[in-house]
């Protein structure tokens, strides 16, 4: 149960009219009075005269404010909050809608009851799902109601009444979230055939032009690429002090653009907000980026694997600051995938990057600088160019969703101890639609690793069972069951190949993290090996197995002591 409040009204009538009209679609069917203050109001819905009784309405909520002299009456005087059934849910009756709405006024401060002053309110009823209350904010003794915090004040009365009626029970916000669209912007975007309301795109734009991007000069030149229409405010200084953004075909009444505040559209892409992730660079590190960018988006889906996994482990076990640093930057990657993808894995990922939206934001403030692994990973996924969807740049996007799916799942188990239920459910969201774009990214070379498992010899394919029992024995029988063991042995046997030890490198790739939340072991081996053995993630570069590498083509053998330049499980 959703309520929404509005406290910025001045005429009631007008706002009575809009409830008892058509709507702005035809949505309004069969409006009417369900209650009132006083149990007798006039109900226009049902009235004869359906003009005198709007007005009659009107005016007896509004007679406490007009009974002041008018010096003193508030220049916003109208309270209005809708209140939604979660879908799903019952349809509740008009007594138990009575009910849910003397409820929420008595908890908001606008009629307490037990013998304080109260406000004149009034209840309409269009559609099964959800009732609109509308007030005046004046008492009978014409003293203004304590309606502080009315909105948070609504939603914990509504935690209550979900568990009372046996209906969903909403995750509880913490105002950190986005503002939802307007019914006005909703309806204006159905009309003109749009998927997206205004205020969404401009979000999502925006948010892909902050990805990665080091300084204001790009993040504007990204704007503007994307071909938005772009205000900046200025200080009499001459110093940068916000911006708008605008569609160039969304326009008002009077065919002027409609603007949107970066803060408008999320409280993280205000001006300060965005600059908060430049603040933790060092000076002249510019110049190191560029030289390192990589040569491709094979290249940067790698790094970026590599910086997701470092980035979980500090998730894991880092302070929350950094965590929520963290957990911000992996928005960025998720933003940047989205856009550098190919057409097959683009709708899942820009599905996860849009929910994953809401788990970026918290009211822990993150820590920047320590994300700056991650925020360049993005950046590199956006500068290594567009990837194919097939060869080492369709295979390494399979790599990188798969570590990128353990980040959001990490983010979701830290929103989760931190009672962040919105942000928890956010993130679950998120990793579902990246384990659909992983089934659609990793078909091929998955396909293509076990073909190649299952033409190892049968003392070659005994030879890596042997590893797996020695590196994993709690899991070997589970992986041994797994489609995606052939898969998993034929890596192996390119670990060996290449002049790894397999059992020494499978034990470090099972002790990264736990494994519970993988729906394929295997798979998840497969990814972690060949990132660590530094293989091509597209198999059909190697050598069929079995074939003899020469000596001297081999890689230098990994240390068997673990010393490497990559962090150790914390303990």
């Amino acid at each position: 149960m959703i309520p929404s409040v509005n406290k910025s009204g001045d005429r009631t009538i007008g706002l009575l009219y809009y409830l008892y009209g058509p709507g702005r679609a035809e949505e309004h069917v069969d409006p009417h009075l369900v209650t009132s203050f006083d149990g007798m109001a006039p109900d226009p819905g049902r009235a004869d005269d359906f003009a005198t009784a709007i007005k009659d309405l009107a005016a007896l909520l509004d007679q406490p404010v007009q009974a002041l002299p008018a010096h003193a009456r508030p220049a916003k005087h109208v309270w209005h909050t809708s209140v939604r059934a979660a879908p799903g849910d019952r349809t509740l009756s008009e007594d138990e809608w009575a009910d849910v709405a003397r409820r929420v006024v008595a908890a908001t401060g606008i009629d307490p009851g037990g013998g304080e002053p109260g406000c004149r309110w009034a209840v309409v009823r269009h559609a099964d799902d959800h009732i609109h209350i509308v007030a005046t904010l004046v008492c009978e003794d014409g003293s203004r109601p304590d309606d502080f915090r009315s909105g948070k004040r609504a939603q914990a009365e509504c935690r209550l009444i979900e568990q009372e009626l046996g209906l969903t029970v909403v995750n509880a916000g913490d105002g950190t979230a986005a503002k939802r669209p307007t019914s006005a912007e909703r309806y204006k975007a159905e009309r003109r055939g749009r998927e997206q309301t205004a205020r969404e795109e401009l979000r999502e734009t925006v948010r892909r032009a902050v990805a990665g991007a080091q300084n204001e000069e790009e993040f504007f030149d990204r704007l503007a690429a994307a071909g938005l229409l772009i205000r900046k405010r200025q200080a009499p200084s001459g110093d940068l002090l916000g911006y708008k953004v605008a569609l160039v075909d969304d326009r008002n009444e009077d065919d002027e653009p409609v603007y949107f505040a970066g803060s408008t559209l999320a409280p993280d892409l205000s001006l300060p907000r965005i600059r908060e992730r430049w603040s933790g660079r060092q000076e002249d590190s510019s110049a190191d980026d560029r030289a390192s960018a990589p040569s491709g988006p094979a290249q940067a889906r790698r790094r970026a694997a590599a910086a997701a996994w470092q980035a979980v482990l500090i998730i894991d076990h880092g302070s929350d600051q950094q965590a929520a640093a963290y957990i911000a930057a992996a928005g960025e990657v998720l933003d940047a995938l989205a856009k550098t993808s190919a057409a097959h894995t683009r709708k899942q990922l820009r599905d996860a990057a849009r929910a994953f939206e809401r788990a970026s934001r918290s009211h822990v403030r993150a820590e920047r600088g320590h994300d700056r692994a991650l925020r360049q990973a993005a950046r590199d996924l956006i500068y290594g160019g567009p990837a194919l969807g097939r060869g080492e740049d369709g295979a390494t996007t399979a790599m990188v969703i798969d570590m990128v799916a353990f980040l959001v799942i990490a983010a979701a188990h830290w929103h989760g101890r931190k009672n962040h239920a919105q942000q928890a459910a956010a993130a679950r969201q998120a990793a579902e639609h990246l384990r659909a774009a992983y089934q659609s990214a990793a078909q091929h070379p998955m396909a293509v690793l076990r073909h190649r498992g299952r033409r190892l010899s049968q003392p070659l394919q005994r030879r890596q069972a042997v590893h797996l029992r020695q590196a994993v024995p709690e899991l070997a029988e589970q992986i041994l069951a797994e489609p995606g063991w052939r898969a998993l042995a034929a890596t192996l046997a390119d670990v060996e190949a290449a002049g790894h030890e397999p059992a020494t490198l499978l034990a470090e790739a099972v002790a990264h993290r736990e494994l519970d939340t993988a729906e394929s072991v295997s798979d998840v081996l497969v990814w972690r090996l060949r990132r660590l053995a530094d293989l091509p993630a597209d198999a059909t570069a190697m050598p069929e197995p079995g074939i003899s590498t020469p000596q001297s083509a081999r890689r230098p053998k990994r240390p068997s002591n673990g010393s490497n330049t990559r962090p150790k499980k914390a303990r």
